[in-house]
């Protein structure tokens, strides 16, 4: 079976001490491929680095990830579109609307999804949508650019049902991880309603950890346990499930 991690910060310090064990201990578990999110300017480096380490194995994201939107986020949209131009990319990402920690920068926060979108469009890249506490906010710009071009990841699903079927009629698949295996993820209660195939796997380590290891540092070699729940809510294979999500990803981002 191979796996597709569309969403892991295996850049993140959290792995500064085992970082290249916990990649070839996913790679043990068939998972082979890791999509890097952006978060600004200052991620970079590390990204780079990563990529060059594991050149078959990790693509990378460009984008500025709305909880670092501030007073400066137009020289950080400015860093993002200069390196859009400068090399390949396999998504625009991770961005959004964040309104969890703070709301102050809201209207920066709209502008700079908004254009990222664009600019996901000009490049003809997919984007990784961060939503948290603003799903109405994310839908109000995202339901604007709605057209045939536009497709992507949901990242971190934990809507309703309603809101699912919303981000699918934009062009989105539902990144599910770790919330999944939650007593109280809710995303449990309805996913079997949503064809498989608009779903993708991600582990956003290292965090979200699923059970049994909620609460620790998430790894992408746990993605095997998100595919496991899914196979129980869908009532197919593990295998089935790893097929269908892979495919999925390939077909969207390669």
């Amino acid at each position: 079976m191979i796996f597709i991690d569309t969403h892991t910060h295996l850049n993140s310090e959290a792995f500064d001490v085992d970082r290249s064990s916990v990649i070839e201990n996913a790679i043990g578990e068939g998972v082979s491929r890791f999509l890097i999110p952006s978060i600004d300017s200052a991620s970079y480096k590390g990204m780079l680095d990563l990529e060059s380490q594991y050149p078959n194995h990790v693509s990378l994201m460009m984008g500025l990830h709305p909880t670092h939107v501030n007073n400066d986020y137009q020289e950080e949209l400015d860093f993002v579109k200069q390196k859009l131009s400068e090399r390949p990319f396999i998504a625009v990402g991770e961005i959004g609307i964040d309104l969890y920690w703070d709301k102050t920068y809201l209207k920066e926060q709209q502008q700079a999804f908004d254009k990222q979108i664009s600019w996901a469009k000009e490049y003809n890249l997919p984007i990784n949508i961060h939503c948290r506490a603003a799903f109405d906010e994310v839908f109000e710009i995202l339901e604007q650019h709605k057209s045939s071009d536009l497709r992507g990841v949901f990242h971190c699903f934990t809507g309703d049902l309603s809101q699912a079927k919303r981000a699918i009629d934009c062009g989105m698949h539902l990144g599910i991880g770790g919330v999944v295996t939650f007593k109280n993820g809710k995303i449990d209660r309805f996913l079997n309603e949503i064809p498989l195939e608009n779903i993708v796997l991600e582990t956003d380590a290292p965090y979200l950890a699923p059970v049994p290891f909620r609460g620790k540092r998430n790894e992408s070699a746990h993605l095997v346990l998100v595919a496991e729940r899914l196979s129980e809510i869908y009532g197919v294979s593990v295998e089935h499930v790893a097929n269908i999500t892979t495919d999925t990803v390939k077909k969207m981002f390669f």
